[in-house]
């Protein structure tokens, strides 16, 4: 949505009144804004602004910020007449072309779905001192997307930012701390435009671990004042290798201590993105896995899923947002899939219901990836067998619960399984038998 002429007025005058109230008429910054309404600095702009959508959830925070209630009047679609946008505030958006899902979605894409307030919490976090900040899900949840976010958030207040996945990591890499802690002090180097520096700050004398806190103490952190934002993706792929794991999150979890009591620390932000629980034995007081801001992405709910619907060109009831969770969960990329399909007419809600499991379907390529994946680990494939075919929650080893759950594939209560949807079951069910 975007506010119209009227609808900005009344938000503006209600912020005046407020400003004058609780500051003697200064006004607001947009990081104190943030934090009343729940939304981020980049959200806040564009619906100030006028000129970029925000979703109608956004608006109505805003709103209900300062007691207002966002009317039909208040806001239109980005196509249509400000003149028209009383009588057709719920039209649907039929001139914006969605792009194919498929990785992150671009930072101005209309088709990208704010979680508030969980991305409110994670935009006010990473401003703070030494923050840490924890996003768990599944793959295709969303997290590289929120993950971009949350830098372009840090960017907009002059802070450095590195993305880093650990997918990007050779597996011999892996198998000695040393190797890896040099590999991960380069990639930092090179993500800041800054020259490799290890000869000059490693010395073997130490260890690993002392001369990758030297290496920031001394060079990374100190070559400007600048806060910088560390983005670490995929770390569950150490979880294979226990040994590393334990120095490298216990070099994590130090870091983050250290923004107590020390001025250079505290401009080191951390986001850990990883897509299953932490099933390796980690001391408590050496885990970054039990500090700093926890967020699980959860799975859309029907009103999410009828307002995607909706900026696709679609004007779907609920009860037919019902019928494509059923088959599909809430899961993000397959919703948007159907809804791209929807939207490009390849297929009806009805077409897909008959077909989705079957060769000719849209979800075709996506099962046979997560069939190959599951043949990489015929354990794996075993007991998801057992899940497909149970009509009850099937009990599994607690790794390869938290295996196929990363994957997607289960929903879990405790270490009890069962398929995370419909299109999954009536796929795998004769296949892994």
């Amino acid at each position: 949505m975007i506010l119209t002429p009227q609808g900005l007025d009344k938000l503006q005058e209600a912020k005046s009144k407020a400003e004058f109230k609780e500051q003697c008429g200064n006004r607001y910054t947009l990081e104190a804004l943030s934090g009343r309404t729940g939304l981020s600095v980049d959200t806040l702009m564009k619906l100030f602004a006028g000129d970029s959508p925000v979703d109608k959830q956004s608006l109505k925070c805003c709103f209900s910020a300062f007691n207002l209630v966002a009317g039909p009047s208040d806001y239109f679609w980005p196509e249509l007449k400000i003149e028209e946008s009383q009588s057709d505030a719920m039209q649907p958006a039929q001139d914006v072309e969605p792009e194919f899902p498929g990785g992150q979605v671009p930072l101005d894409s209309a088709f990208y779905m704010e979680r508030s307030p969980l991305e409110a919490s994670c935009h006010k976090t990473i401003l703070q001192p030494g923050a840490l900040i924890r996003i768990k899900a599944p793959r295709r949840m969303g997290k590289t997307s929120l993950t971009a976010r949350i830098l372009h958030q840090a960017e907009e207040h002059g802070y450095r930012t590195v993305p880093l996945s650990l997918q990007l990591a050779d597996r011999d890499i892996f198998q000695d701390s040393n190797k890896f802690l040099h590999w991960f002090c380069a990639n930092v180097s090179l993500g800041l435009q800054l020259p490799n520096q290890l000869e000059d700050y490693w010395d073997d004398i130490f260890g690993s671990k002392i001369n990758c806190k030297l290496y920031f103490e001394r060079y990374l952190l100190a070559a400007t004042a600048q806060p910088m934002v560390l983005a670490l993706d995929d770390v569950d792929r150490l979880f294979r290798y226990p040994d590393l794991a334990d120095d490298f999150f216990g070099l994590l979890r130090a870091w983050h201590e250290e923004a107590k009591n020390r001025e250079i620390w505290k401009r080191l932000r951390l986001v850990v993105v990883h897509s299953t629980e932490v099933y390796i034995p980690l001391h408590v007081n050496q885990s970054p896995f039990n500090v700093g801001l926890p967020i699980e992405l959860p799975e859309f709910t029907s009103e999410q899923v009828q307002e995607l619907a909706l900026r696709h060109g679609l004007d779907w009831s609920i009860q037919q947002a019902e019928q494509l969770i059923a088959l599909v969960g809430g899961h993000p990329y397959l919703l948007r899939v159907a809804l791209y399909h929807f939207w490009s007419r390849d297929i009806s809600l009805e077409q897909l219901l008959q077909t989705a499991s079957t060769p000719p379907g849209i979800y075709n390529d996506h099962l046979q990836r997560q069939m190959w994946n599951l043949q990489q680990y015929p354990e794996l494939a075993t007991a998801f067998g057992q899940v497909v075919m149970a009509s009850e929650p099937v009990e599994l080893d607690l790794v390869q619960a938290f295996e196929l759950q990363s994957m997607g594939l289960v929903h879990l209560q405790g270490s009890q399984a069962t398929p995370s949807c419909e299109l999954y079951r009536h796929y795998f069910c004769d296949r892994l038998i």
